[in-house]
């Protein structure tokens, strides 16, 4: 009983706590104190780091996603082309675009349009096939009528259902079937393109006609028929024109004629008073005659082509008649009478360089010297009037 009674003492070992109470209020009094250390925040180059890893991955991220929206865009589906756009379902759904047909949230462009992106625009092909074909026949109305203002044949107006037949004989459409979509379309669209270029009327029984516009048709005349067509139409100008241009061009030629009348006559004059001085001073010294036959001086002095122009050697023998110096009158040469002149005066202004080259001459063949070619011209001259008496 009494081992059941006593109590069992509490270990010493289990009760520390009254003993590390005041280390630990210690230890809580000088915390405020101690210092953190310096690892366990980043440095100012590591944060810098951060930061740009951090920009380079945002950068990525952002051109990533912008590429794949690019690419696969989400867009909303098309609204049917009968859907009203008040209808409170249209803000799910996209409008459908002009020129296209929409159902069950697909697009299908008309035919000659093709699909760009969300929109129809037009195939570049069949509008250029097109404007070739309205090129073509604006060219072959026009030149038509063209040939009918200028000769009076050829047509005017032009059925609209015959414009569409001759558009299957092109080139550009031989490849394509004749009752073909893009056949029909193309046609179509070259018509439009015409009821802009050409003049349009119906006829009387209904048909449309075309007609090139007057003043296109007019670069397709010939420069001929524009010409002629300019010069009927200002018939009087022209005429008026030129009778002046006829009448200065005659009189140009008539001064120039004067003129060189004037001027030769004038030049032949001189030749011949000096000819005849000449042949005054050698018949002094010489067995010479002191006179020369008119004709044959005229033969001697004028060029071929001037001998036919007989108004020239008439203004000569006016100047000589005039002339005091020198006689005219006839005399009966070997039988025929013909006129001469002769000079008449003695010591005249040009007798003292004559003399020198009739010493000089006689020098010259005294001493068996050859003459030069300019004198043997000059001897040329003399030879014919001394030998033809």
């Amino acid at each position: 009983m009494s081992s059941i009674t006593k109590k069992r003492p509490k270990p010493a070992s289990k009760s520390p706590k009254p003993e590390r109470e005041p280390s630990l209020s210690s230890s809580s009094s000088h915390s405020p104190l101690m210092e953190p250390p310096h690892s366990l925040f980043p440095s100012k180059e590591e944060l810098l780091r951060l930061i740009a890893v951090l920009a380079i991955a945002s950068s990525v991220a952002l051109t990533c996603n912008f590429i794949v929206s690019y690419i696969n865009p989400t867009t909303k589906p098309f609204c049917d082309s009968n859907v009203d756009s008040s209808d409170p379902f249209s803000d799910f759904c996209e409008p459908c675009p002009k020129n296209g047909e929409c159902s069950q949230g697909k697009l299908e462009c008309a035919r000659g349009f093709r699909k760009h992106r969300n929109i129809c625009v037009e195939d570049g092909e069949i509008n250029e096939r097109a404007k070739k074909l309205s090129e073509w026949v604006e060219n072959r109305l026009c030149e038509a009528y063209a040939q009918f203002l200028c000769h009076g044949m050829g047509k005017i107006w032009v059925q609209e259902d015959e414009i569409w037949n001759d558009l299957d004989g092109h080139q550009l459409m031989e490849n394509l079937m004749p009752d073909s979509a893009i056949n029909i379309f193309t046609k179509k669209k070259a018509m439009e393109m015409l009821g802009s270029l050409l003049e349009m009327r119906t006829n009387l029984y209904g048909s449309k006609e075309l007609k090139c516009p007057d003043l296109v048709a007019e670069h397709y005349k010939p420069f001929i028929c524009r010409l002629q067509q300019w010069i009927f139409k200002h018939a009087f100008v022209t005429s008026m024109l030129f009778v002046l241009v006829v009448a200065s061009t005659l009189l140009l030629r008539k001064v120039q004629r004067r003129f060189y009348l004037s001027t030769r006559s004038e030049e032949l004059y001189h030749q011949v008073c000096e000819i005849l001085g000449e042949n005054a001073l050698m018949s002094k010294t010489s067995n010479v005659e002191p006179w020369l036959i008119a004709s044959q001086l005229r033969d001697h002095l004028l060029l071929p082509k001037e001998r036919k122009d007989t108004v020239l050697w008439k203004k000569v023998e006016k100047l000589v008649e005039e002339d005091s110096r020198v006689d005219r009158y006839p005399k009966l040469v070997k039988g025929e009478s013909k006129v001469v002149w002769e000079w008449q005066v003695e010591g005249s202004w040009s007798s003292a360089r004559m003399k020198k080259k009739v010493e000089a001459r006689r020098l010259k063949s005294s001493e068996g010297i050859k003459p030069s070619s300019d004198q043997q011209i000059h001897a040329l001259k003399s030879k014919p009037r001394t030998l033809m008496f």
